[in-house]
């Protein structure tokens, strides 16, 4: 599966028909070609937004692979999950880039779970300029996602007399959360809400675990905002809680259960290295990696603030495909209902289904993840805790692992409280 991501202006006459392409912020009119970002080049030149060539040569990666993961059908691939994704992406100074193919390659490998081969271009588009480039003040980026962990990481910051530069992915049913959030917060503060205006010519991929890689790449696009951007680090905050980060598959079948690997340790540690290696001067922060949602929850600092807000953020997977209603029993909406339950605060969420047990699902809703979990929890007081890490947790050293594994045991532990509630277990 080859995917070429390129300037219009670049285009051959004659389109390879075993290739899929992409015009690089522009449409390019041409029916069988699709476009990344249509205009928004020339959006950030008026916002005085102005990265440096390397910056923007990340962004456009991060994009290009979203769009490439987008556009190949896994269906397509020889075991109906795994593809070979060729992926050719024009850049403004490929030279750098080249340099880390094998750390690219790996990351986007743990990522969507593919076999990625990059190949980098000239003449790509140019990173937006501006004569007086935007600065803020701002202490660092933090993501705000809509999502539940990103608001209380927010709080956090904020309790603690920081002053984030929010960065949101617009998304359907989330953008105004997104802005009510910031409103509540910190009006005063910079957000930074982009979109990602893929439009693709044909039949699209559903699973889409790279699209996650822009959000990154709009944090470090932010962070070059920032007045101390030159002269030191600037911390990129990813809230998420360490159970759905760890991405631990409940059983043999369901790998990747929980969720994308987008804020795993091990595609964010490689992202960082290619980021050092580079000389890009962003450290991603992860401050919850080591606490369940229910923990998040019960130990936010500004109690008043999140219980006020909390029930408005987003956690379902399936979220638009219930007409913008949690399902209730998808696993981040399991996650989510224990984690009220740990922090002892009323859940108002309105659920598609509020019932767990199994008088309260049919075949026809779809996989049962409620069984998928409950089995995982039996399978861990049964068994132990190591009987569901498997390997999983290899790549830690031998200080951390001990902290990992406390996570998903206590994350575990809030599950089972929630099905306890529900009859799913005794």
């Amino acid at each position: 599966m080859k995917v070429i991501c390129l300037p219009a202006n670049q285009l051959p006459t004659r389109l390879d028909s075993d290739a899929k392409y992409f015009s690089l912020y522009s449409n390019s009119g041409r029916p069988n070609v699709s476009f990344i970002s249509n205009g928004w080049h020339r959006q950030l030149e008026r916002a005085n937004i102005a990265p440096s060539n390397l910056v923007w040569d990340f962004v456009t990666i991060a994009l290009s692979v979203a769009a490439a993961d987008l556009s190949c059908e896994r269906k397509n691939s020889e075991d109906g999950w795994t593809r070979q994704i060729e992926l050719e992406v024009y850049l403004c100074n490929p030279e750098p880039w080249k340099t880390q193919f094998d750390l690219l390659e790996k990351a986007f490998r743990f990522l969507t779970g593919d076999v990625w081969k990059f190949d980098f271009k000239d003449n790509g588009i140019k990173a937006p300029s501006s004569i007086l480039p935007l600065e803020t003040d701002a202490d660092c980026v933090s993501l705000l996602s809509g999502g539940m962990d990103s608001l209380i990481g927010a709080i956090d910051l904020i309790s603690d007399g920081i002053k984030p530069c929010f960065v949101s992915q617009e998304a359907k049913g989330d953008v105004e959360k997104q802005k009510a959030f910031t409103t509540q917060l910190a009006p005063a503060q910079q957000h930074f809400k982009w979109k990602n205006p893929i439009s693709l010519s044909g039949r699209n991929e559903s699973s889409t675990r790279g699209r996650s890689v822009v959000f990154l790449g709009y944090a470090l696009l932010a962070a070059t905002t920032l007045s101390k951007w030159e002269t030191s680090t600037v911390d990129i905050y990813v809230p998420e809680n360490g159970l759905i980060s760890l991405n631990i598959a409940l059983n043999s079948g369901r790998l990747g259960s929980l969720s994308t690997k987008t804020t795993h340790p091990i595609f964010l540690g490689l992202i960082q290295n290619i980021w050092d290696n580079l000389g890009i001067n962003a450290k991603l922060i992860t401050p919850y990696q080591f606490k369940t949602k229910g923990e998040m929850l019960l130990e936010c600092k500004n109690q008043d603030l999140v219980k006020s807000l909390i029930c408005n953020t987003t956690s379902c997977g399936k979220y638009l495909t219930h007409g913008r209603t949690h399902c209730g029993r998808c696993v981040p909406c399991m996650v989510r209902r224990a984690a009220f339950l740990k922090a002892g605060v009323e859940d108002s969420t309105i659920y598609k289904y509020r019932d767990l047990s199994n008088n309260g699902f049919s075949k026809t809703q779809g996989p049962n993840d409620v069984n998928a979990v409950a089995y995982a929890y039996v399978k861990y007081k049964n068994k132990g805790i190591e009987r569901i890490i498997g390997g999983a947790l290899s790549f830690s050293s031998t200080d951390d692992r001990y902290k990992y594994a406390g996570v998903v045991e206590r994350g575990l532990q809030e599950l089972g409280e929630l099905f306890k509630g529900q009859e799913v277990y005794d």
